[in-house]
């Protein structure tokens, strides 16, 4: 993994669905069988069936926002979000829920391959350490655009990993 591109970003406002638990109780790794591909199955259903009704949604790529809680530690379990970016939370149906994530300044790391699939968070912290950087909020965000070609597809795809960041 490269070390990665610094950027700030202004708020950003997202809608979609949440998950909270032990994402990997029942199926463990990338797969679609563990709640993280279930809530993405659910999510992609929805935008099928009323996607038209999220107005002003940018659509210019898919979120994954994993959020730190403080029974993680203890119990494994946190919550996993996943939704896409919009412009304003008015008219947002209300089966989806919105998250404002704060501004603040990102690393952001390019997967790749089989780096997305692989225990990147050792190499995240390492950088971390030796940058004098330390995380900005306890959470941090899988953005999915269209370099990203699928699970089946892997050797082909690029994702960028977002963490809030701050000296």
């Amino acid at each position: 993994m490269v070390d990665p591109q610094l950027v700030d970003k202004d708020q950003i406002i997202l809608a979609g669905l949440s998950f909270f638990g032990d994402p990997f109780k029942f199926s463990g790794g990338w797969t679609e069988e563990n709640e993280i591909g279930r809530l993405w199955k659910r999510f992609m259903a929805y935008l099928g069936e009323e996607g038209q009704q999220v107005r002003h949604a940018k659509m210019s790529g898919f979120y994954e926002v994993h959020i730190d809680h403080l029974e993680m530690e203890q119990t494994g379990e946190y919550e996993v979000f996943v939704g896409a970016e919009v412009d304003r939370v008015e008219e947002v149906p209300v089966r989806l829920s919105i998250k404002l994530l704060p501004p603040t300044q990102y690393a952001v790391f390019t997967l790749a391959g089989q780096d997305i699939v692989a225990d990147w968070s050792a190499e995240m912290q390492a950088w971390l350490t030796r940058s004098g950087y330390q995380r900005a909020h306890a959470y941090g965000f899988q953005l999915y655009d269209e370099r990203f070609k699928g699970m089946d597809r892997l050797d082909e795809s690029v994702l960028d990993m977002y963490v809030p960041v701050r000296r």
